[in-house]
């Protein structure tokens, strides 16, 4: 990998004109959605494809909190100054506020079923904004400190027209925002390193100390920092999945353990992928384990070996799942594991995936790896 690209990536940071957060934002994103192994994205010569709805997604859920908090953070200089989005947000805010969770409810709509109806039309013109936002300001003009050229390192292919539908999720925004690409060589930086230049030396960090210095010094790096990293799904919740294993061991007085394989009374619900490293609550990721077994595995990524070898269990678990919780499922599924493929023949996809991302976890992040 050609150094000059990390030389690049510092000068960006460090050195880009900046009079909003929109580049952090975008930065933060693209290295989320690369670290996160998404399945949609899409190696295709020197480049790497990534829908855009994907990056409007986080950032969906970066600036909520910090539109919400009760102390002002500014994201951009000037006195009384806004994103160009932010009155987008309000009725959002408002209306998830009303329901009672704010960030949590929102996230849990977006993600397994769909928005409310009610707020439909405000949540559409708010994407429609961000959409435009994003490709318009910081992909336009990130660069600047290396080219003098607009659109220097993204490119925005524009989809089919942003449609105004009944069922707006997750997955209609990867559907319906178009792509970007960036050339593989910075694919392959934030990929292997991404960690580290998302980390408490650059971006959301300087992030924090361009809203501290907007703030005139009134707020501290560290007060906007917790603001700034609150994530919508904060705890392991397995409460759903216990519910459905009660029913089938009413149905089949037995669930075995997914590791081992032997048949359990008692059962505790393992985070396949940890929970720790993952932040992620999906039933496909949530699945039956002995208390001893559980206990070992800890944080630990189970190994591509033992993934392999619990195959048949694994995907007897997502089709029982999937007989009891469709639609959440196969929602949670699409979005992790699925990507573009076909819903046909899902199970081997989503299979295939689970074992790139467990490999991508060990050996390109470093996490340990465990055995039974």
């Amino acid at each position: 990998m050609d150094n000059q690209v990390f030389k690049n990536i510092s000068k960006i940071i460090e050195r880009d004109a900046k009079s909003a957060t929109y580049k952090f934002a975008l930065l933060r994103g693209v290295i989320d959605i690369i670290q996160d192994n998404s399945p949609y994205i899409k190696l295709s010569d020197n480049v790497v494809e990534i829908p855009l709805g994907l990056l409007v997604d986080k950032w969906l859920f970066y600036y909520y909190p910090i539109f919400e908090s009760e102390v002002v953070i500014p994201q951009i200089k000037g006195n009384n100054v806004k994103l160009a989005f932010h009155s987008h947000f309000i009725p959002i805010l408002s209306h998830y506020k009303g329901k009672g969770g704010g960030l949590s409810v929102f996230y849990n709509e977006l993600r397994i079923k769909h928005i409310s109806d009610e707020i439909n039309p405000e949540f559409f013109n708010l994407v429609k904004k961000l959409k435009e936002t994003i490709t318009k300001m910081p992909m336009k003009y990130i660069g600047g400190s290396i080219s003098e050229s607009y659109y220097s390192i993204f490119k925005y292919t524009s989809g089919q027209t942003l449609k105004n539908t009944a069922k707006q999720n997750t997955q209609w925004l990867v559907d319906s925002c178009g792509t970007f690409s960036i050339p593989i060589e910075y694919y392959e930086a934030f990929r292997l390193l991404g960690s580290f230049i998302s980390g408490t030396d650059n971006v959301l960090f300087k992030w924090a100390e361009f809203s501290e210095k907007a703030s005139g010094r009134v707020l501290s790096t560290g007060a906007i920092v917790n603001e700034i990293l609150k994530f919508p799904v904060t705890e392991r919740d397995v409460e759903a999945s216990k519910k459905l294993y009660i029913e089938i061991l009413a149905k089949n007085g037995s669930v075995s353990c997914v590791w081992s394989g032997s048949n359990l009374a008692k059962y505790d619900i393992d985070h396949m992928l940890p929970f720790s490293i993952y932040k992620n609550n999906d039933l496909w990721n949530l699945l039956p384990s002995s208390p001893p077994t559980n206990k070992s595995k800890l944080d630990k990524i189970p190994s591509l070996n033992l993934i392999t070898k619990q195959k048949e269990l694994i995907i007897h678990y997502w089709e029982v799942i999937h007989q009891y919780q469709t639609e959440r499922f196969m929602n949670e599924l699409q979005i992790s594991l699925l990507g573009n493929y076909t819903k046909n023949n899902w199970q081997q996809s989503a299979f295939s995936q689970l074992l790139q991302t467990s490999k991508y976890l060990i050996e390109t992040r470093g996490y340990p790896e465990w055995q039974y």
